[in-house]
């Protein structure tokens, strides 16, 4: 086998970056919840690693990325993932001569798990978690693993020249539509308007952000698939982006409601890395910025759609990560810069013509589309069947207790040696009598 040791080690690394992302997810996610579900809705990102890896070994992998019309047939690419992922045996395979295909799988493993994680934020404070766990493996089989052939398979999507460099369609607007199409299902958070829901830890958001900053590199840069110059360039505009877009939020904060908050630094850098997701290594650094600065400023807008539509989408995913996908996938159509595989056009402004931007506006329109009415059906589905949301006793009460018997937090825990107190250190018994 032929590989390019540089290319391989980095991609190594990448695939663990973009794992990383999964509990840097969970701790971004469970920062925004209240502390009566903090540990359930870190859960329900942990379970997708589980789940959807042994779905991809076993067939995932083969279903998004084994060849169109090869005479397999879907029931032996069905049974045929474990050969090919080369759980049989080592897999001499390589990917573009490159690097072993074996870590190419790894690393399209890890852009499915966050894909499924990433869906669970519509839904916090509310599902029931076997029902979760059920939905993860029917929606990666049913929704992911087909899109991701579409787009990067060598399926319909590839074939008429749609962009995605690192998964603003697969990924994001697949998972934001998904993120939406159960929130409809479970419906509202008891109490929804009504009662405070603020973040209860913004100290584990910043600490998500931070692991989800760092490990996008991996997965923007590391779709090139190579260390070359492009990885390079999507590195660049992956950084500049955020910055940027987490700078326009805070802008947008501050002269709506007269202050620049944590939350809004955070959810600002998110909807910049999701928007230059797509774009990252087909344009310029100054339309990356361009794309940071619109990501920033329609999405601290657009995460107020749930109050005026009436859904609860409880941690922003469809604010930030369907509308920041759809911003980043049809900017391409007007700043494609560097088109490199077949059917692939410049955009607009280079003088590509308008057949790019179609397709760029096409493939949000069939991802979301497909996505949303699939999730809704797989959603109803388990909803009557084994039901998908809890009681509502369970959910006032708190999923962490009644789901998990844990709390996050053990703030009133009594001492052999006095009683403790939450504004200070243990009182002993002793301080507390009084002398006759």
């Amino acid at each position: 086998m032929k590989i390019d040791s540089g290319s391989t080690a980095w991609m190594l690394v990448s695939t663990a970056l973009v794992l990383l992302m999964t509990p840097g997810l969970a701790f971004f996610y469970g920062g925004m919840t209240r502390a009566k579900s903090v540990l359930n809705m870190m859960m329900m990102s942990f379970v997708s690693i589980i789940t959807v890896t042994i779905a991809w070994v076993a067939y995932g992998y083969s279903l998004a990325f084994d060849a169109v019309g090869d005479g397999s047939g879907f029931l032996n690419k069905l049974v045929g993932g474990l050969d090919n992922v080369g759980l049989m045996g080592v897999n001499e395979a390589a990917y573009n001569d490159t690097f072993p295909m074996m870590v190419f799988s790894a690393f399209q493993l890890t852009f499915a798990i966050i894909t499924v994680a990433l869906i669970s934020g519509a839904i916090a404070d509310r599902a029931k978690f076997g029902a979760w766990v059920v939905f993860t493996v029917i929606w990666a089989t049913l929704v992911y693993f087909p899109v991701a052939h579409w787009v990067w398979g060598g399926g319909w999507l590839t074939t008429l020249g749609i962009e995605d460099f690192a998964g603003g369609t697969v990924v994001h607007i697949n998972a934001g539509a998904a993120a939406l199409a159960l929130a409809l299902v479970l419906g509202k958070r008891s109490g929804w308007r009504k009662e405070p829901m603020r973040p209860h830890n913004l100290t584990l958001v910043l600490l998500g952000v931070g692991l989800l900053w760092f490990g996008w590199f991996g997965f923007n840069a590391g779709s090139e698939l190579a260390a070359d110059a492009t990885a390079g360039l999507a590195f660049m505009n992956t950084q500049v982006a955020t910055a940027i877009a987490a700078g326009a939020w805070l802008v947008v904060e501050k002269l709506r409601d007269g202050h620049a908050t944590t939350l809004g630094v955070a959810s600002g850098a998110v909807a910049g890395l999701v928007a230059i997701t797509p774009a990252c290594g087909f344009v310029d650094v100054w339309a990356a910025a361009v794309i940071g600065l619109l990501a920033g400023a329609i999405c601290a807008y657009a995460v107020g759609f749930k109050y005026k539509f009436g859904f609860d989408d409880s941690l922003d995913v469809v604010g930030v990560h369907l509308v920041g996908g759809v911003i980043g996938a049809v900017a391409l159509g007007f700043v494609a810069a560097y088109p490199f595989l077949d059917g692939q056009q410049k955009g607009l402004f280079y003088g590509g013509g308008w057949s790019q931007l179609g397709l760029q506006v096409l493939g949000p329109v069939a991802v979301g589309g497909y996505s949303f009415i699939v999730t809704y059906v797989i959603g109803k589905i388990i909803d009557k069947t084994m039901g998908f949301r809890v009681t509502q006793e369970d959910e006032v009460t708190g999923i962490d207790i009644t789901t998990h018997a844990e709390t996050g937090y053990d703030l009133g825990t009594i001492h052999s040696s006095g009683v403790s107190s939450l504004n200070g250190p243990a009182v002993p018994a002793e301080a507390k009598k009084v002398d006759a």
